[in-house]
């Protein structure tokens, strides 16, 4: 039987959607070429405060998130669509309507109908959860991991990270991976827009003045970093959450 013999015989074309239904740290959703919501699993509508799929499908990001973070998406989504190139593992910051936010690993691939078209895209968003205090590996990495935190005004450079534990750049990457699920430069990364974003909230500092505090050679770069891993502007979370 090919997959295509397989797949007909569904009574649904969307049954292993209900899959990621249980699984509560995985967002799934597929999207038209018009970026409305074709199914969506049950985390995604939780963090979204919603009761009901139907209270979603056939919305768009900007219908149900808040501007500009839903333009965001949308945007993302359009690329895909327009350029057929995925993402692939990408660090996001996410923030949801009721209030919760958290870091996550976005994968997002353009659907093909069988004539090659694109007719959508599909993705998942896998939530970074901290690793436990008990973990062997943690306490190896304690001296990096605490002196990225408190230089993140500072280059960091993964050589001289390495060095400071006795590990290649390869075996701190692999130690960083299996701690946090990402690597080393997604963790220098993840802790840089932290404190900015820490910083855009509880402060009244020049945003220019925050990229220099978070270790970025000037604002564009740190305007560019952290619109890639927030989907907003470091103004527009400063206005959002502030």
């Amino acid at each position: 039987m090919t997959p295509r013999e397989f797949f007909a015989q569904l009574d649904h074309p969307l049954t292993g959607v209900t899959l990621f239904d249980h699984v509560p740290d995985i967002v799934y959703f597929i999207k038209d070429t018009e970026g409305r919501y074709i199914a969506v699993n049950k985390t995604l509508l939780k963090r979204l405060g919603l009761e009901n799929k139907e209270d979603i499908i056939g919305k768009k990001a900007v219908d149900v998130f808040p501007d500009p973070l839903g333009e965001g998406f949308s945007t993302q989504d359009q690329n895909i669509i327009h350029t057929g190139a995925g993402i692939h593992g990408r660090l996001e910051l996410h923030l949801y309507p009721n209030g919760k936010h958290g870091w996550c690993l976005t994968y997002k691939e353009p659907i093909f109908n069988s004539d090659r078209k694109i007719i959508g895209v599909s993705g998942i968003s896998r939530d970074i959860h901290s690793p436990s205090e008990q973990r062997d590996d943690l306490a190896t990495l304690q001296k990096v991991i605490v002196y990225i935190r408190n230089n993140v005004d500072q280059p960091l450079r993964l050589p001289e990270l390495a060095e400071m534990v006795d590990l290649s750049v390869y075996q701190l990457d692999q130690r960083i991976r299996n701690l946090y699920q990402i690597s080393a430069g997604q963790f220098i990364t993840q802790t840089r827009i932290e404190k900015a974003c820490n910083l855009l909230r509880c402060t009244g500092k020049s945003i220019a003045d925050i990229a220099l505090d978070c270790g970025y050679s000037d604002q564009s770069a740190f305007s560019r970093q952290f619109k890639q891993t927030t989907s907003m502007t470091p103004k527009a979370f400063r206005n959002e959450v502030g």
